[in-house]
Parts: structure tokens; C-alpha cells; sequence
């Protein structure tokens, strides 16, 4: 286990570090339709079957001419059109022009186009051109986008609207990616009550997978929710086999926390190798990883703001490396605190903010209040975290702290 100033606790980056190492991207791969491949990772490279544009095409209104013959002012003879999709069939020779519209193909023989506003159409078959040019003008040349046989995009990526229209752009229509995590999700606890169910002496209301499902949605898996598992031998078992005859990543909240219920924890055990980790992060010190018979297991805590904190800044980016997705560094900037922080050393702390331009432009932000791990209106109130390092103390105003707004995972 790593160690840091905080007995037996392991800082955040080692110990992410440490977990990364033990996940292996999944194998295999399979061909989808483009329309159904936004969000999903590419197995393999794409390079471009074609050129973008595939010919030499205009950027303007005009006309298609030979610069040499415009070295003075001219009037030339117009021997034909060109439009978008209906190329001119011919040869420009001296003297000639073809009128042309946008993203029309140049005609063969022609070099430059003239905008129409400095042309004066004399007739139908004279234009004078008020001025010279200069070869290449308002021509986009062909495979001035993309080039044929470049790389376009890497295996690994996650495939973004916009890389849709390129694959499009170059006539792909299928694309091969891995195959999307299929993620048990399961929260443990007695004291758990279903929204819309009465609550008994006790209880509280189960609220972790519905923040932490919605998460694992946008990430691209396939989530099974398997409900909440009471604190026994038998359903755990049960569940848990369950769970890992189903799914690529069980993913737990509770019960992973020193001095809760040991069922957790021995049924794990005995199905699979797990280790438990004590983090110096706040909140959501306690964090479970291992493997299960057919599955990777991530324990998380109970509280709500731990499990989601633990959730993002954790297990997000194992489950990125095990779909197979280049690795993903979240936006970190610097921003000026508009309030006091709280915060003791020891625990790198996520507290919850919310950023703001002041009146000089620059960043600011603030916390939401209350930052207890079992406060989560302060998540549903933030829109980003106020990240304050291990051994940093308070915070005063107008001191840098810096800040990760909530990405599309959060947002």
C-alpha cells in the first residue's frame, strides 16, 4: 500500500496511478452504422480513403479564369458555367472565363476566380474584369481539408459529432469500435429505502445509483441496475455472482468503509482478489478495486458526494482505460477564491464550487456551502470543484486555488 504524510492513506495521484496499472483495455472490436457510433471508442485507425475537397473547387461567386490573362485589366470571352454538382465539361483557354459558384469544380485550364463584384458582365458572352489577380485565388485546392491516405483519427478516440461528419465527409459509413462495458451497478446497506417506499426507523433514502447511473450512461456503458442488497451473507453472495455473470465491471456503493458490516468483505474475498484502499482525498477516503471470477470490481463509498467523488475522479478513468479510450486529463485552471475556504491538511480536498467571471474578467469561485460527504445538494448547487492540495490549509480571499469545472460526465 503507498503511504503518504497521513498515515496508512494513499495520495490521490499514486494511487491512481497504481490502478490504472492493473486495468487491460478490453479485446475485440465490432463494425457499427455511423449514426450509431457517436460516444463510442474506435479500435482501429481511420485514414482517409479520399481527398478533401476531391478536386480544386471555388470559394467565391465569380468567375473561373487564367490569371496570365488578367495581368491588366480584360474583358474575356464566357464560354460556359460551373455549379455545385454540375462541373463545367470543358477546357478554359486565353481569352476565356466560365462563370462559377461556390464549391463548384474549377474547370480544366482555369487557375484563379474573380468575386463577381469585380467583374462587370458586358453581355452574354463578354465580362470585363476590373482588375488583375493572382493565380490560386479563391481556389481551395484539392485535399486542402484532408489529404488521401492521411490520418484522420486515432484509434482510441471517442468518437465526437464532429468526427461523424468527417468519417462522412470522406464516404465511410461504418466505423469499427470496441465494444461498449456492459457495468453491474448495486448499492449494500440495511438502512436503504427505495424512493416512493416508506421509510422505517432507520432508514434513509438510496440515493448513489441514481447519480452514479446517469454517469456511467454518458461514459458509454450499458448499466444494469441490480436494486439494493441487504447486509447478509446469502444476498450478497448471490448478488454479487449475479452481478459478475452479467457484466465487465461491478461497480458497489457501501460497505467498503473500515468498521461497516465484514459480509462485503469476506464474500468478496472469497469470490475473487480485492484490495481496499484508504485515500487522502475528502471526501471518499475509503475505495475498493479487485477482480472478480469474470469482472473488475470497484467498491465505492456510501455517502453520496464520496461515491460520486470517487466515481469521477477514480474509477471514471479506469473504466476509460478498460473500454480502451486514450487517456482523458480533465481542465484545471486557476481561479481567485471570493470567500473563505475551509480545510485541514492531510486530504487533498474536492469541495464543491461554483466559478464565476468578476467584474475584471478574471476567474472567481466560492464554495456551496455545507462540504460534508453526506451533503448533496452541495454537488446539485456546484459546477465545479475547488480542488485544495494534501497539506494546504485554509484558504483566504483573493488567494489562487485551483478549480475543475464539471465536465459532460457532472454537467
Amino acid at each position: 500500500m503507498i503511504t503518504c504524510d497521513s498515515p496508512g492513506l494513499a495520495p490521490l495521484d499514486q494511487a491512481l496511478e497504481a490502478l490504472l496499472a492493473m486495468i487491460e483495455p478490453v479485446s475485440g472490436a465490432e463494425k457499427v452504422p455511423l449514426n450509431q457510433a457517436c460516444g463510442r471508442i474506435l479500435a482501429t485507425p481511420v485514414d482517409a480513403p479520399l481527398a478533401v475537397p476531391p478536386a480544386d473547387n471555388s470559394a467565391m461567386d465569380g468567375y473561373a479564369v487564367r490569371a496570365a490573362d488578367l495581368r491588366e485589366a480584360a474583358t474575356l470571352t464566357l464560354i460556359g458555367r460551373s455549379t455545385a454538382g454540375h462541373a463545367f465539361d470543358g477546357q478554359v483557354g486565353p481569352g476565356e472565363c466560365v462563370r462559377i459558384m461556390t464549391g463548384a469544380w474549377m474547370p480544366a485550364g482555369a487557375d484563379t476566380v474573380v468575386m463577381q463584384e469585380n467583374t462587370e458582365a458586358l453581355d452574354d458572352r463578354r465580362v470585363r474584369f476590373l482588375q488583375p489577380a493572382q493565380s490560386g485565388d479563391n481556389v481551395r485546392p484539392r485535399g486542402e481539408d484532408i489529404a488521401q491516405g492521411s490520418r484522420v483519427l486515432n484509434a482510441g478516440r471517442r468518437l465526437r459529432p464532429a468526427d461523424l461528419g468527417l468519417l462522412a465527409s470522406l464516404g465511410i459509413a461504418q466505423v469499427c469500435v470496441k465494444p461498449a462495458l456492459t457495468v453491474a451497478l448495486l448499492a449494500t446497506g440495511d438502512e436503504l429505502a427505495e424512493p416512493g417506499q416508506g421509510l422505517a426507523d432507520g432508514q434513509i433514502y438510496q440515493s448513489n445509483t441514481f447519480t452514479v447511473a446517469p454517469v456511467l450512461s454518458r461514459l458509454g456503458c450499458r448499466v444494469l441496475e441490480l436494486g439494493t442488497v441487504e447486509d447478509s451473507e446469502d444476498a450478497l453472495m448471490a448478488a454479487f455472482i449475479q452481478a459478475d455473470a452479467q457484466a465487465d465491471v461491478v461497480i458497489t456503493t457501501g460497505g467498503v468503509s473500515v468498521g461497516e458490516a465484514d459480509y462485503t468483505r469476506d464474500v468478496l474475498a472469497r469470490l475473487g482478489h480485492i484490495d481496499f484502499w484508504r485515500l487522502a482525498i475528502k471526501p471518499g477516503k475509503p475505495f475498493a478495486c479487485g477482480r472478480l471470477p469474470s469482472s473488475l470490481f470497484l467498491g465505492l463509498p456510501g455517502n453520496p458526494v464520496s461515491a460520486l467523488v470517487t466515481l469521477h475522479q477514480l474509477a471514471v478513468p479506469m473504466l476509460r482505460k478498460l473500454a480502451g479510450e486514450d487517456q482523458v486529463m480533465p481542465l484545471r485552471l486557476n481561479a481567485l477564491a471570493g470567500k473563505p475556504l475551509r480545510k485541514r491538511p492531510g486530504r487533498t480536498d474536492f469541495q464543491r464550487g461554483i466559478w464565476s467571471l468578476n467584474e475584471q474578467g478574471q476567474l472567481q469561485v466560492r464554495a456551496t456551502g455545507g462540504q460534508s460527504s453526506g451533503v448533496l445538494s452541495s454537488m446539485s448547487q456546484a459546477n465545479c470543484y475547488i480542488i485544495l492540495e494534501q497539506m494546504r490549509g485554509d484558504v483566504a480571499v483573493g488567494e489562487t486555488v485551483l478549480i475543475e469545472p464539471f465536465d459532460g460526465l457532472l454537467g
